[in-house]
């Protein structure tokens, strides 16, 4: 099987978020399915919020959903969504 990176955008509860708690909190949950993440990057959304893009190489047979559940149950997290993902040749 292959390898697929995905971009994963992740929106805060307000405005008033920690958003570097939740990079924390992002990076101990990837380390825990021992995958590598590309990049994580802040985009402005509207009225102040700032949603998380991160980007994770993942294997193909591996369940992204999995992934997915696992961060939408970081605290101050009001959604998770998968926006890309690619097969890496």
């Amino acid at each position: 099987m292959g390898t697929v990176v995905m971009k994963i955008k992740l929106m805060p509860e307000s405005p008033e978020t920690d958003l570097k708690k939740i990079e924390e909190n992002v990076r101990k949950v990837i380390d825990g399915f021992g995958v590598k993440l590309h990049e994580l990057e802040k985009q402005a959304i509207a009225f102040g919020l700032i949603a998380l893009i991160i980007t994770v190489v993942w294997p193909e047979e591996k369940d992204p959903d999995l992934l997915e559940n696992a961060l939408r149950s970081i605290t101050d997290v009001q959604s998770v969504e998968i926006t890309d993902v690619r097969r890496l040749l």
